[in-house]
């Protein structure tokens, strides 16, 4: 359990020096120090990085925030104070995770497979969500591979980026499929076969849940809707090697 004293002390520690810190239950992480909008979610076990106090904070006060980077994908947000006493020194600090592609290519039926377990329980969707039951897309994808020690980025488009672009008639299960404009992915699914993908998917224009649907011009409402947006596919081939920035 960590107390402010304990951070504080730490922080005026060289970068270098400061510890990492474990989630001992699940978290939220918000877009700004006052708490509002979700941005993701560490679950227990996790471990992050502290980047700074929060700016509005005056000698001899309190803050409401801090300002952290997940150590496992590099992603930042603002954790409230009040979380502090869900945290506590990792020992070990996180090591980054580094397989094959075979390796990878072994387990990606155990992703599939967690991906499924969580549509099967209920669930709605969550803007920032990645621990169950409620996920966004991206976090749906993060949560399964991770479930088999391998580590994506955060986001689609994050995700789009760092998976090696294959075309669709080279989907095999596994792969991720990608939609969103031209200029960005801004949705992704996880591919079954059988030109089928699980989604985590908002009320919008999707099932406000998890679903399954189809590459397909022809199919429901939901499967048109997204396959009209649709960019393109890519291949897990690595995990991904934080940076041990700063988060800034």
């Amino acid at each position: 359990m960590l107390s402010l004293s304990q951070l504080q002390t730490h922080q005026t520690l060289p970068a270098g020096d400061r510890p990492q810190y474990r989630c001992r239950a699940n978290l939220n992480l918000y877009k700004s120090p006052a708490l509002e909008g979700l941005v993701t979610q560490a679950a227990a076990g996790r471990c992050l990085r502290v980047v700074s106090l929060s700016d509005e904070m005056q000698p001899g006060t309190t803050p409401e925030a801090i300002e952290v980077c997940l150590c496992e994908d590099d992603y930042p947000g603002w954790l409230a104070i009040s979380a502090l006493e869900q945290l506590e020194v990792a020992e070990p600090p996180y090591q980054a995770i580094s397989r094959s592609e075979p390796e990878i290519r072994s387990r990606v039926q155990g992703a599939i497979a967690f991906a499924q377990a969580a549509m099967a329980q209920p669930n709605q969707y969550l803007w920032g969500g990645t621990v169950s039951p409620n996920y966004d897309c991206s976090g749906l994808v993060q949560a399964a591979f991770a479930s088999v020690g391998i580590w994506l980025p955060r986001d689609a488009y994050q995700q789009e980026g760092f998976t090696q672009a294959i075309s669709l008639p080279e989907l095999l299960p596994g792969d991720l499929v990608f939609f969103g404009t031209p200029a960005k992915a801004t949705h992704v699914g996880l591919y079954l076969g059988d030109d089928c993908y699980i989604h985590s998917s908002g009320k919008d224009q999707g099932r406000n849940g998890i679903g399954i649907d189809c590459l397909s011009a022809t199919g429901d409402r939901i499967s048109q809707t997204y396959f009209a947006q649709l960019r393109g596919a890519g291949r897990v081939v690595a995990c991904y090697q934080p940076s041990n920035r700063t988060c800034r």
